[in-house]
């Protein structure tokens, strides 16, 4: 490797914001996490239709079951060309009923060579294998059986996930066992809803990294949060004569100054941080001091020390 063969890092190329950055990596396990209905599945419908406008081969696995009409239609919506999403050379839709079925799909995707699979939800994976979500063992099977054939296959695999209930646990990421967020070999994106998409008025969604293996993406987005901004996610209807769809999409590039909003502390946190005394040392001074929830303390007390203190106004 290191005589000359050596190869380029991985890059994230798969649904590119409007600067070319991907978001996804190929050949690399990926995922999409977030509460219901922030945008987690519109965001992978706009990647299937980038990606079948650039004449890749797309695998939607819908554990989910939204069903075939509904993500037709969502596609079909965003501009995907008809034909195409008729075409078994191009485009996939499979409901597997159990784990038989499902390893099935992951046989033929060997041959079949698709370029994006969308794997709509880990949530309902370990269950068709009778599995649970909170066990690290159960995950590992799942992902060697599913996952793992998958991303062989050459795809970039996008999971869909819900977050954890709990608030600390949310900040780490998805729901369940530690091992989903270290089986991920290319990115995490965490997706907060905006303003909430509505059919027919469009949407809108922030994106933060919440992982980034190989840290393509993360080093051609802003710096300074934990979990730095990814973009924004955007949807909106339109009527051009000629053109296909009734919506359209696309994930904005974010500024190189812009903050993740849900790292910004409101003025009246950081006054209490402020009014302490003795100054506290650390968020976990802060958070045991003021009796806050953990990600409250960090964010907090990490704007306290970032903002101007008094003496240097004077």
């Amino acid at each position: 490797m290191f005589a000359g063969t050596l190869p380029e890092p991985p890059r994230p190329t798969i649904c590119p914001r409007s600067d070319e950055v991907g978001l996804f990596y190929r050949s690399q396990y990926n995922t999409v996490i977030g509460d219901p209905e922030c945008g987690k599945t519109l965001l992978t419908d706009h990647a299937t239709v980038v990606e079948l406008l650039a004449g890749g081969r797309v695998l939607r696995l819908d554990l989910d079951h939204n069903g075939p009409q509904s993500t037709g239609y969502r596609l079909a919506d965003m501009g995907a060309d008809p034909a195409l999403l008729g075409d078994p050379n191009r485009f996939v839709y499979i409901e597997p009923e159990d784990r038989t079925d499902l390893f099935e799909v992951v046989e033929h995707m060997k041959a079949w060579r698709p370029t994006l699979i969308v794997l709509d939800s880990i949530g309902e994976l370990l269950p068709m294998f009778g599995h649970s979500s909170n066990s690290a063992d159960d995950f590992t099977v799942c992902h060697s059986a599913v996952i793992k054939p998958l991303v062989r296959t050459g795809a970039c695999v996008i999971g869909i996930d819900h977050l954890s209930k709990g608030s600390d646990s949310r900040a780490y990421g998805a729901g369940g066992t530690m091992a989903k967020k270290r089986a991920i070999g290319g990115t995490s994106i965490r997706v907060t809803v905006d303003v909430p998409f509505t059919p027919g008025k469009g949407g809108s969604a922030y994106l933060a990294i919440n992982k980034d293996r190989h840290g393509g993406l993360r080093a051609q987005s802003p710096v300074g949060d934990k979990e730095p901004p990814a973009g924004k996610f955007v949807l909106w209807p339109h009527s051009e004569p000629g053109s296909s769809g009734t919506i359209r999409a696309m994930v904005k590039a974010p500024m190189k100054d812009e903050r993740n909003p849900a790292e910004a502390a409101p003025s009246e946190d950081i006054a209490a941080v402020a009014g302490l005394e003795p100054p506290p040392s650390s968020a976990n001074d802060t958070q045991k001091r003021l009796k806050w929830r953990a990600d409250r303390a960090r964010i907090a007390f990490k704007a306290w020390k970032l903002s101007p203190k008094e003496e240097d106004r004077l």
